[in-house]
């Protein structure tokens, strides 16, 4: 039985870190992981999803390059050498998470954890029981899986987002089932290597979460700029895969394609920990509930990522890992609410931080907004990406930042400064009053944040109601 002060059961975003935090700390700490270090966001989700979506884009710049008086010659891409790419990218990254570990002194240990008591674990590789771990403290940080939906036959003609990112070849048509962000980043990235995509999702629009002028600004690009077919409101139906592909109905549409890529969500994975070898239980769900520092209800066990129902973001997993590490070794108390922001790297890309006009509305909260149009930025102009805009959402009483959108070129990038400035709980005046370099798109912050009163230089006044 090897002893240490604190086990992290998993070594994704949230789970090395907090081992690397816990070492600082002065820890003796030891890493369990079963698949590969760096988990899904590294090997199976961001890191290769972005990598791909950044060859994408540069091919489908470069066929739009005359309208900045360049010529390009025959562009063209090899999806084998772009795999190539992403593998290099991902075993780079993987090979640093790996270094930082060894450096900080944290034992790692290959196999799937399971609990034998609240402070007892086991390791097994390859179905046979290897080793036994003791620590007061345990934190849990076992992530997610993609889920195929029941109603799905089992066919090589369907799969989930991993499976597509390793395919040899994409198809020459493709159905996204799920209008969400997962289902939306890969149906841009095939649309714009020249699949034909259909995009098929049974809300009345995609991207639920966001406000509608997002979605209608997201779906308008989808739409017109990379021809993907969008079909909102109905259920998939009539499902047949077979050898020559799949074919369904959506309402009295037809849709037929070499292949569907299932997107419509993420299961926790807590089936591998004998959690009944402890007093904790997951919720209806299956997720495992937390308090603000990571706590779960058994004194000693810690949870954080995807396997706590929250946002399932890394950035998000990473900051409750360190919050979680934290109190677990020095009884830190929880830090002041943290926003949380997100990206989606779709053909536009989309941001989002702190509260949505949506969120107001269903808050009964009073809010105004400022909004500034990329149209209007002479950078943005400059480099041909005029589509998009920014805007604040602020209290209407006080002015205070509440949250913040993007949409349109580089929005992923911007979002920083919005997240930064909600965080420090700065007003729209005080924003405004900031100075932004000229010529950039971070300039039309700035502007949004003159538009919550009326001020905006580079934008005509607004016009009053008639009658008033």
């Amino acid at each position: 039985m090897e002893k240490y002060d604190l086990i992290v059961i998993g070594a994704g975003p949230g789970g090395y870190p907090a081992a690397i935090r816990a070492a600082q700390l002065g820890a003796a700490v030891a890493i369990v992981e079963r698949e590969a270090l760096g988990g899904t966001c590294l090997n199976f989700g961001c890191i290769p999803t972005k990598t791909l979506i950044a060859g994408a884009a540069l091919f489908r710049q470069m066929r739009s390059a005359p309208a900045l008086g360049v010529s390009v010659e025959k562009a063209a891409f090899d999806y084998t050498a772009m795999l190539e790419h992403k593998r290099q990218v991902v075993e780079q990254l993987r090979g640093g998470v790996a270094q930082l570990l060894k450096a900080h002194g944290v034992t790692v240990f290959e196999g799937t954890a399971s609990f034998m008591a609240r402070k007892r674990l086991t390791i097994q590789r390859g179905g046979k029981e290897s080793t036994a771990l003791e620590a007061s403290r345990i934190i849990i940080a076992s992530g997610s899986t993609a889920s195929l939906p029941a109603f799905l036959p089992k066919a090589a003609a369907i799969v989930e987002s991993r499976a597509f990112l390793d395919l040899p070849r994409l198809p020459a048509r493709l159905i996204v089932l799920g209008g969400g962000v997962i289902g939306c980043e890969l149906a841009c990235l095939a649309a714009q290597l020249g699949v034909q995509v259909t995009i098929v999702e049974i809300l009345e629009d995609i991207l639920a979460m966001l406000d509608a002028d997002l979605r209608a600004e997201a779906r308008r690009a989808m739409e017109t700029q990379l021809k993907i077919r969008i079909l909102t409101g109905k259920p998939l139906e009539q499902i047949k895969a077979g050898a020559q592909g799949v074919k369904g109905r959506v309402g009295d549409e037809p849709v037929e394609a070499e292949l569907l890529l299932a997107a419509v969500g993420r299961q926790p994975v807590t089936q591998t920990l004998a959690l009944d070898k402890t007093e904790l239980r997951p919720n209806e769900k299956g997720y495992i509930d937390v308090g603000p520092t990571g706590q779960t209800k058994v004194a000693g066990l810690y949870a954080v990522g995807d396997v706590t129902g929250g946002p399932q973001l890394a950035h998000a997993a990473t900051a409750q890992g360190l919050i979680a590490a934290e109190h677990a070794i020095k009884a830190s108390l929880p830090r002041r609410s943290q926003v949380v922001p997100s990206c989606f790297f779709t053909v536009p890309e989309i941001a989002a931080v702190g509260l949505s006009e949506q969120e107001a509305r269903r808050q009964n909260r009073a809010v105004k907004v400022g909004k500034f149009n990329f149209s209007a930025l002479g950078r943005a102009v400059a480099s041909g990406e005029t589509k998009g805009f920014v805007k604040w959402i602020v209290d209407a009483a006080t002015y205070q930042l509440l949250g913040a959108s993007a949409i349109g070129a580089h929005a992923t990038e911007l979002i920083a400064t919005a997240g930064t400035a909600i965080q420090a709980e700065l007003t729209a005046a005080e924003f405004a009053q900031t100075i932004q370099a000229h010529p950039t798109l971070a300039e039309a912050w700035m502007e949004a944040a003159h538009a919550v009163h009326g001020k905006c230089i580079h934008a005509p006044p607004r016009r009053a109601p008639p009658g008033k």
